[in-house]
Formats: structure tokens, sequence, C-alpha cells
């Protein structure tokens, strides 16, 4: 019984080890890419034969002859599978050998097809139409006979009987196209005679012909498909050497920039260290003389205790002492500090730098460039506000000074305001050489001792302020009852209303709504940012006002222009150039002119003040207590009239126009 299931099981598996060319057990199997085997000569011969190189199974096509390696996994299988075949039945498995002594299973023999006449000899010939196979024998009348010329004669076949029309039992010699069937005589002259047809040939040809159509179309594409895989994979490596370049481009360059902080790094602190050095000159120079006069003091000192241990009253009264004349000078500590121009300037420059590298970085890599190129709307990369004693306002801050013609002023504005600018430019030359003086008597700089003192801070300010008094004796200001000599009366101007902006109190009270009010789309009214102007314009002398703020987080004071934009992006205060303000964003209170940015220290005032002067082109604005002080000054030629301008950007943020009487 074992012999019987293992007999059944290698015949199942005769069929898996046998080439479908020779159809016989694999001899040298070798496995093409698609996943085929063949005998190695069986492939070669049929490939020799062929003009291009196609898988005999499955017509997968190669575009240059594959690499025939042999498949030692299938041929050990076939050995093994021939050695139990041959142990299994001494007889029952026919073999030959071929070339090389190799044993290969023969094919069966197909069974011969018999005389229908006899049904003993094998037939020769099978007439088409008798619908009958005839042997050497019964096939003679049809070769003899003349009766019998017309008949057709073939080679035997095997499948008549699958030839015939199952409804007229004769021969299917024709094809009707419309129904894509074999149809016979009968047949054409009854049911399908309205219908095309042609004999089973030409129909066979016209199918070859369109067969041969597509695989040419197959052929043509899988070419292209394998030329454009090519190509794919010549990019992929073009790609890879330019990845590879890039890489190298960049870290060249980022290794430059490194270098270049590293640069100015060291000569930071050397900056540094000279200052230390000659700081620690400077001292040892005084403790040296100071060393002296105690010295000489020490001297005198001895001198009169030795005249006190005099007994004789005659010697002590003929002797005498003087007294050295460093006892007229009183010693003094000089404060002297680290700070040299050079030193305050690197330290604020770097802070300045981190702050805008930081800025630019928090930016998409797409939209960087913009802020790096000169000029950019996006980004005004601020120079310190470290300048000489003596410097304007305005050029400390970075705003313009009052000599320079603001971007889109006009002509006459400028040649108007030439006279004042060369009385200025003569004032602030004599202030400058007054605060040297000043300084020198002091032996130190006043401005860069006020920068030392406040070095903590430099990581939150990004500048450092220096303190300039303005020539204007209204600027200088200090008492609340000078300043309400120039109080002015405003009101909100509600048609320039956000629809989030809500007014209050006779337009007095300004505060944001998160629900927008029923405002009526007209041109004067700002549609992007919740700010809002006063009905009142400025365009000569000067004015005052005050601000009552109901907390100082989210909000911003300032004057804008009538030209100011109301509807796109560049329509927030301090962000063109048409606008000038002072905003506080949560605790960092900022003054902003032409998208630049200046940071100021933040008392977070309850009341601010703002003078406007306009004969002199200055706005400062106050932080209002017993007192008034400065926070910011911007020096500006004006070439038109200007409005208070508010901005309220935080629900429950409100602001309210003080009533001054002057």
């Amino acid at each position: 019984m074992a012999e019987v299931t293992d007999s059944v099981a290698l015949l199942s598996l005769e069929d898996d080890l046998t080439c479908s060319i020779c159809l016989c057990p694999f001899d040298e199997p070798v496995s093409l890419n698609c996943g085929h085997s063949f005998c190695r000569r069986c492939l070669e011969e049929t490939w020799n034969s062929a003009s291009s190189y196609y898988c005999p199974h499955c017509r997968a096509h190669y575009l240059t002859k594959p690499d025939l390696k042999k498949n030692t996994v299938l041929s050990a299988v076939v050995d093994t599978f021939r050695a139990k075949a041959g142990a299994g039945s001494e007889g029952g498995m026919d073999a030959s050998f071929g070339a090389g002594g190799v044993s290969r299973t023969s094919r069966p023999e197909p069974k011969p097809i018999m005389c229908d006449m006899c049904n003993e000899a094998k037939a020769v010939k099978t007439c088409l139409t008798c619908i009958t196979s005839f042997c050497t024998e019964h096939v003679r009348p049809h070769q003899e006979n003349p009766l019998f010329r017309a008949h057709e004669l073939c080679e035997p076949l095997s499948d008549l009987a699958e030839r015939l029309c199952p409804d007229h039992g004769k021969l299917m010699e024709f094809y009707c196209a419309r129904h894509e069937r074999s149809i016979c005589s009968s047949c054409l002259q009854q049911s399908h005679k309205e219908c095309g047809f042609s004999t089973p040939n030409e129909q066979r040809m016209k199918i070859e012909s369109e067969l041969q159509d597509k695989l040419n179309i197959l052929e043509r594409k899988t070419e292209k498909n394998q030329l454009v895989i090519t190509q794919m994979r010549e990019q992929q490596a073009k790609l890879k050497e330019m990845a590879v370049m890039r890489k190298r481009a960049l870290e060249a360059e980022y290794q430059q920039i490194r270098e270049l902080l590293l640069k100015d790094e060291q000569e930071a602190i050397d900056a540094v260290e000279k200052d230390l050095e000659t700081g620690n000159s400077k001292l040892n120079t005084l403790i040296k003389k100071f060393s002296q006069n105690i010295e000489k003091m020490s001297s005198t000192r001895a001198e009169i205790n030795n005249l006190l241990a005099k007994s004789h009253s005659l010697d002590f009264l003929q002797a005498s002492v003087e007294m050295p004349s460093v006892v007229n000078f009183d010693p003094y500590s000089p404060r002297i500090n680290l700070d040299s121009k050079r030193t305050i300037a690197y330290h604020s420059n770097i802070v300045n730098l981190k702050e805008q590298i930081h800025k630019i970085l928090r930016e998409p890599v797409e939209n960087r460039i913009s802020f790096l190129k000169p000029g950019a709307g996006g980004a005004s990369v601020n120079q310190p506000n470290l300048k000489e004693p003596g410097s304007t306002l305005g050029e400390a801050s970075g705003t313009p000074s009052s000599g320079s013609q603001p971007k889109g002023a006009p002509g006459g504005a400028r040649k108007k305001s030439q006279p004042r600018d060369k009385k200025e430019n003569r004032d602030h030359k004599d202030h400058k050489a007054e605060r040297a003086n000043k300084g020198s008597n002091k032996g130190m700089n006043p401005a860069l001792s006020k920068s030392m003192d406040n070095l903590d801070n430099l990581t939150k300010r990004p500048f450092i302020a220096v303190p300039v008094d303005m020539s204007s004796a209204t600027i200088n200001a200090a008492t609340r009852s000078d300043l309400l000599k120039y109080a002015a009366t405003l009101t909100f101007d509600i048609r320039t209303a956000h629809k989030r902006v809500v007014l209050s109190e006779h337009n007095t009270k300004a505060s944001v709504s998160d629900e927008p009010s029923a405002y009526p789309d007209i041109p004067p009214r700002f549609t992007v940012c919740s700010q809002v102007l006063c009905h009142q314009s400025f365009s000569r002398g000067c004015h005052y006002w005050e601000v009552k703020l109901s907390s100082s987080n989210f909000c911003g004071l300032g004057l804008a222009y009538a030209s100011i934009d109301r509807k796109g992006p560049s329509s927030r205060l301090g962000r063109n150039a048409q606008s000038w303000c002072i905003e506080w964003f949560n605790v960092k209170l900022s003054a902003w002119h032409n998208s630049g940015e200046t940071v100021l220290a933040n008392p977070n005032p309850k009341r601010v003040g703002v003078l406007l002067d306009c004969n002199n082109g200055t706005a400062t604005f106050y932080n209002v207590q017993d007192r008034a002080y400065p926070l910011h000054t911007f020096v500006f030629p004006f070439s038109e009239a200007v409005y208070p301008a508010f901005w309220i950007f935080s629900s429950g943020s409100a602001i309210t126009l003080c009533k001054l009487s002057n």
C-alpha cells in the first residue's frame, strides 16, 4: 500500500519537474527572472532560432540575453525524483538516455487514429466531405475514382467529431463574425444568411494578425518602460551626486559662518581683555600714587610722635613739623567700568544679531530670503542704539532724524525744513562738546556708564537707549502743568473704527468685542486690525493728550497719516511709513515705525501722555504719574496732517481719552 502511495506522489511531482519545452524531467535546469525554469539546452536552442529573447512559458521579454545559471536546488530535487522513480518500479517507468548519458523519461505515444471503415488499420487520410477517416486500402477509391476528386482529403484528424455542426451534422467550414462562432453550410443558408462569414483559416489569419499587432504594441511599450526605468535609475545616480555636492556646499557655508562668529567672538573677548587691562593699569597707577602718599604721611606722623616724646620743653618748642602737600587732597576711588564704546558695541551687536537670527529662523525656509534681502519690508535689521553722546534721538532709536526725508515725503517738505536742520545740527554739536567736557571732568562717559549699569538687561533688550536732551524746550518738560498748557480734546472717529472696536462714553472710550458691530462698510474703516483714529488731526503747533489704559498688555498708541492703508495687512500701526506707535505685547514694550522695532523699558503705565510738537517734528510718549516720565520720542518731518491712532488687540482691553484742562 505504501508503494502505491509513493508512486502516486511521484506521478503528481513529475508534472512540476517537467520542462515545458521538451516535456521531460529537467536536465541541468536554469531559472529566469520571471520564475519559470527550463532545461539549459532546450532554452538555448529556442533562443537560437528566435530574433529576441522571451520566456517560452509566459512570453516575458528581455532586452538582453539573460545570464543563465544552474538552479542547484531544482537540480537536486530532480535527481532525487529520478532515483526514487527508478527504485520504485523496475520496468514501470520507461526511460531512455539522451545525449550525455542522462536518463530522461520518454513522452507517451499519442493514441493512433483508426480507419472508420474497417476499424483495424491506422487511418492515413480524412475526407472532410465524407467526414470519414480511411486507411491505405479504403482511401484508394478517393484517390483513383474521378467521382471523388471534389472531396477534400487531409491528414488524419482526431477531433473530427468536434468539427461537426451539432444542429446539422455537417462540417463547420465557415465562421460567423457577427456571432463569433463556427457554422456549417446549412447554418449559413438558414439562421446566418444575413451574417457576414469567412473561412476558419481566414478568421485565424485575421485573429493572428490582431494578436501579432498586440504583441508588437506590448513589445514597444515594454521597451519604452524599460528605457524610462533605465533613465530614472540614471537620474537617481545623478540626484545622489547632486545631494553630495549640495551637502558639501551647505557645510562649507555654515562652517564659514561659524568661523566668522568665532573670529568676532575672539575679537569681542580681546576688547574686554583690553578694557580690563586699561582699567587695571589706571587703578594700579592710582594705587601706587596713594601708597606714596601714605608713606609721606607716615613719615610725618613719625616725626610728630618723636617730637611728642621729647621731655625737654625747650627742645620741643624749638622743633617744627611741616605737613606734606598730599594732605590737601582727599583720596577717592574712581568708578572704572568696562565701558568702552567697542566693548558695549560688541555686546549690543551680538544681542541684536541673535534676535534677528531668531526672528529669521522662526520663519519657513521659503520666506527667509525676503528677510535677508537688503531693504526688504518684511524685516528691518536695526543697528544697535549705540551712538556717540550728542547724536539725535532719531538716530539712536533707528527712526529718521529731522534732517532726513522719509520715504514718500514730497521734496518741498525737505526744503522747508533745511534752515531748522542746520540750527539743530549746530545745537547738537554744542551739546556734544558740553557732554564731552562734563564726562572728562568726571573721568568717565556718562552715557556709556548708564549702558554698563543696564548691561544685565541686554539679553532682554536688544538696543541700548542713550538719553539725549532735545533742543525743544517743550520736550524737556517733566511736570504735568507744563504739558497741560498744550492740552487737546480728542474723540474717536466711528467711521474709522474696526467692527470689533466698540465706542462708548460719547466716543471717548474704545474696547474690543468678540462680536462684530453693525458698522457700514465704508472706505475709511479699518478691516484687518482692530484700530481706530481720532476725528482731530494736527499739522502745526504743540498738542498734548493723555490716554488711560485698562491694562497695558495688548494695545498700541500712536500717530498716523490719513493715507494709511485701511484694508491690507500693512495697515497695522508702525508697520508702514505712514504711522508711528508704541506697542505693549504682553510685558514687552516696543516702539515701531516702518516695520522697525526698538525695544523699550516697560514701567507698566496706567496713563500715557503724548506731546506732539509739529513745528520741531517730534512726538514724545510719557508715563504719567506724579510727574511725566518720557518713554520714547519719535523724530520725523511731517509731510501731512497726523491723526492720533490706537490699536487694541485683546478682548477685555480698553483705552479712554482723558479730559484735560489747560
